[in-house]
């Protein structure tokens, strides 16, 4: 190679060498100015302002406002039963009958003693204003009579255990024997609810003790009715609360006029205590760390942080009690990439909460059993 050529090969190579160093200390400032300028995308929504509710939830079993197990009083041979399953009765319907012939016979024949003593009472009581009989003879025809109407008392009495009737107006059950059987006080002929109202005892947590009273309104939910709520009111609150618990009984009454209720349904129930006004977020808006909750706020395109303090949290939202007010834009998804003061895009943002339960002071307490 020629002087001249090396000469012009080493200002080549110089010159790559400058534009190389040129590119990477420029290069890096450029991108650097570029990404300070790129926002970040972010999801948003508003603020709102909700009634929160205080409230306790439990689960129990519903129970019939009377339930009995429907047997006869005396033994013997079934003639009649004269109930369907399912059917509703009203006070003193019969029921079924047992066979009854000797107490019916029984009962004519003391019938016929009554009369009898009677009329022998009524002679004597007429001999005695004439002075022809003692007074001692008038009290033997008394006592006489008394002694037959207390033997035909008890032949009656007999006779009308021999027919079963309903003690109170419900609904029969299945049947549980059949024309025939002999039967006894320990033999169920089937069972008779009053399902005009059903009572739900359920479990509660000591220190809502003061905070429940009669009459307070409760809300009860079936997985058999997942469209329904029934409403009713507490008739009652144990004295007592569980040594090993810590938990107190409490007693609701709900109506059940159209019989939808059955006795031994579960039911998950719900106490409002008390209401109050607050704002709520969805808690993915919530940045926790360490020290203190952040919730992050746009204005003008810029994101702000905000420190806040959390009050009662239900499933998906937050309450807000200080740090933010209502109406204000916070964001939901991409709070991990923010810092105060950075520029910001929203991306679909949306006007309001999706709708939600009110907050609450979750308390599920054990079944009542």
């Amino acid at each position: 190679m020629s002087k001249r050529q090396t000469t012009v090969a080493a200002a080549i190579a110089g010159l790559v060498l400058v534009g190389g160093v040129g590119y990477f200390l420029a290069g890096p400032s450029t991108n650097q100015q570029e990404q300070s300028n790129q926002a970040t995308l972010v999801e948003t929504v508003r603020a709102q302002e909700q009634l929160l509710n205080i409230r306790i939830e439990a689960v129990g079993t519903t129970l019939a406002k009377q339930a009995i197990n429907i047997v006869a009083e005396v033994s013997g041979p079934l003639t009649e039963i004269l109930f369907e399953p399912g059917q509703r009765v009203a006070q003193d319907d019969v029921l079924a009958r047992l066979e009854q012939k000797a107490e019916q016979a029984s009962v004519v024949e003391f019938r016929a003693s009554v009369t009898e003593a009677n009329l022998a009472l009524n002679r004597a009581r007429s001999l005695r204003a004439k002075r022809n009989v003692s007074a001692a003879t008038v009290e033997e025809r008394q006592a006489v009579a008394t002694r037959a109407q207390a033997q035909l008392d008890q032949a009656v009495e007999r006779l009308a255990k021999r027919t079963i009737r309903a003690p109170f107006a419900g609904q029969v059950g299945l049947k549980r024997v059949h024309v025939g059987a002999q039967v006894d006080a320990s033999v169920i002929l089937t069972t008779l609810d009053d399902l005009s109202q059903v009572e739900i005892d359920f479990a509660v947590p000591e220190r809502f003790y003061g905070q429940l009273k009669k009459g307070q309104v409760i809300s009860a939910k079936s997985a058999a009715f997942p469209d329904r709520t029934f409403e009713g009111v507490v008739s009652s609150i144990d004295t007592r609360v569980g040594e090993v618990s810590r938990a107190f009984k409490v007693r609701a009454l709900l109506p059940n006029d159209d019989g939808s209720l059955p006795a031994g349904m579960f039911m998950h129930i719900d106490v409002t205590l008390k209401s109050h006004k607050g704002v709520v977020v969805p808690e993915q808006a919530v940045v926790a760390n360490a020290e203190s909750n952040v919730v992050y706020t746009i204005v003008d395109g810029v994101a702000h942080k905000n420190d806040v303090q959390l009050g009662r949290r239900e499933v998906g939202i937050v309450e807000v009690i200080s740090g933010i007010k209502p109406e204000d834009v916070v964001v939901i998804s991409g709070v991990q990439r923010l810092r105060d003061g950075v520029p910001v895009k929203i991306v679909s943002p949306q006007s309001e909460l999706a709708p939600t339960s009110p907050v609450s002071q979750v308390k599920k307490s054990a079944n009542a059993g």
